[in-house]
């Protein structure tokens, strides 16, 4: 009995040592940091940060388009004179400027379909951030039920091991004294291990949910952690006459993000299916341009001397030209050029001059008729009308799987209500059974065997209203969250 007695203190005082030092969080506090730190919550945000970019982009399309371009280059070899468009071996310096701009005038409103679809697409990914929020937020809290549920069954465990433990005491000062049997006093003793091993199975149930509920608020496993206990009388619940299933799921319809979710993914389908159409038709486009060049090649004019008159060819009418009717031969002078390689900085000599002589400027207007391309924007198109079909399809289904999993709550809740009266009428009349059994036993006239099937009984009441309350009160919880009211305990 003592060695029984001490294992049961080492546990009792190792658990409250461990729980006692940590700091309590509510329920609020633990949804939070789950929906700041669940991993994910994180994902299904980076999702929405990418259809947000998405957006972004697909709004500036309304926006003109502007270019700037230079190119920089030296030629070798057989070249041409980018600003005087003739043929030169010599090498070449060039450069060219220019810059241009497009704006879409008219394109039936591809544009604008596009954005107002990317706008829905952005809308729909924040729901389903939310969504995710959502039933993380359920997660915890049903968890967070799962481990109040945990304590309080180790402390119905505990009165029922200091139950035992005391009887034992009494019980083993009889048999000292000879007034009852070594086997009254043995049972009691089976009955304490009993009662120790469903202490310490109660404890490793709380730890455990403990443990879950760390891991899905990203919490480190080894950090301090405990929950506040607050008595479960006084969690707050709507009647369940306020939440009709009929009325519950026509509130979900508004409210529950998944369902907003398909509502916008439905519409942007449908603006899709417009901008696809617009590729179909003409679209106008206005333009303009302005650009400039220079060049320069490598050799350079030092000096021009005379050589001699060039020779007459007989015949040639360009040799010639008639004075009084004779012709009179016409020589020209022929001279010597003398060049010379340019320096670096010589190339640049007149740049200024060269930019603003070359300058030019474009305007104009453009139309895109579309043909025939393979059947692309046609099969864009009729895509675009299936995707409507689908997501028809997924939001009615989504719409009738919320319908069944709230007629479906309500049903378990209701039932869970009825398990719970009758869970309270059982705790009363086998507590009535045991204080009558106590006193019969006190008397002499009960068995320590039939003391202990009494105490049973009761300690299993106990634990099967514990049982009924925390699933009376998580069930009615879920009716809340579909009707919108949200989480609290």
């Amino acid at each position: 009995m003592k060695n029984n007695v001490l294992l049961l203190c080492i546990i009792c005082t190792t658990w409250m040592s461990s729980v006692c030092g940590q700091e309590k969080w509510s329920l609020k506090r633990c949804v939070d940091y789950a929906i700041t730190n669940n991993i994910s919550v994180k994902q299904m945000d980076v999702q929405r940060r990418f259809e947000e970019l998405n957006f972004r982009q697909t709004r500036a399309t309304n926006l003109p388009t502007a270019s700037f371009s230079n190119n920089t280059g030296y030629g070798f070899g057989r070249n041409t004179d980018p600003t005087t468009n003739v043929n030169t071996s010599q090498q070449i310096l060039s450069q060219n400027f220019s810059l241009s701009t497009n704006i879409t005038i008219f394109n039936w409103n591809r544009i604008r379909n596009n954005i107002l679809s990317a706008d829905l697409a952005n809308q729909a990914a924040y729901a389903d951030v939310e969504k995710t929020r959502n039933d993380i937020a359920l997660n915890v809290a049903t968890t967070y039920l799962q481990a109040l549920l945990a304590k309080e069954q180790i402390r119905i465990v505990s009165v029922q091991v200091q139950q035992t433990v005391s009887q034992l005491s009494d019980v083993r000062k009889r048999v000292n004294a000879g007034a009852i049997p070594e086997l009254d006093a043995l049972q009691l003793e089976s009955q304490l291990a009993q009662d120790s091993s469903n202490l310490i199975t109660a404890i490793a149930n709380a730890d455990l949910n403990l443990l879950q509920l760390k891991a899905l608020m990203n919490l480190d496993i080894a950090a301090s952690f405990d929950i506040e206990v607050p008595p479960v009388e006084t969690i707050p619940l709507e009647s369940i006459a306020d939440l009709q299933p009929d009325i519950v799921y026509q509130l979900a319809l508004k409210n529950q993000p998944a369902q907003k979710a398909n509502e916008l993914r439905y519409r942007s389908f449908q603006y899709d299916a417009k901008a696809a159409k617009a590729a179909l038709y003409p679209s106008f486009s206005a333009y303009g341009a302005l650009g400039t060049s220079f060049a320069s090649q490598n050799r350079k004019i030092t000096g021009i001397t005379f050589n001699d008159y060039s020779a007459v060819v007989p015949g040639f009418p360009g040799d010639a030209v008639n004075i009084g009717g004779q012709f009179v031969p016409v020589q020209s002078p022929v001279y010597n050029v003398k060049q010379e390689t340019k320096s670096f900085g010589e190339y640049w000599s007149g740049w200024g001059n060269q930019i603003e002589n070359n300058f030019g400027q474009n305007l104009g207007i453009s139309i895109n008729i579309p043909i025939f391309n393979a059947y692309a924007s046609r099969t864009a198109y009729q895509r675009s009308r299936i995707n409507i079909d689908n997501q028809q399809l997924v939001k009615e289904q989504a719409d009738q799987k919320l319908k069944q999993d709230i007629y479906t709550a309500y049903t378990n809740a209701y039932a869970a209500l009825r398990k719970f009266n009758a869970s309270k009428v059982g705790v009363t009349t086998s507590q009535k059974a045991y204080d009558f059994s106590q006193k019969r036993y006190d008397l002499g006239l009960l068995s320590t065997f039939d003391l202990i099937i009494s105490q049973n009984t009761l300690a299993r009441a106990k634990l099967d209203l514990s049982n009924a309350q925390y699933d009376y009160v998580f069930k009615m919880k879920v009716l809340e969250f579909y009707k919108g009211i949200g989480l609290k305990l």
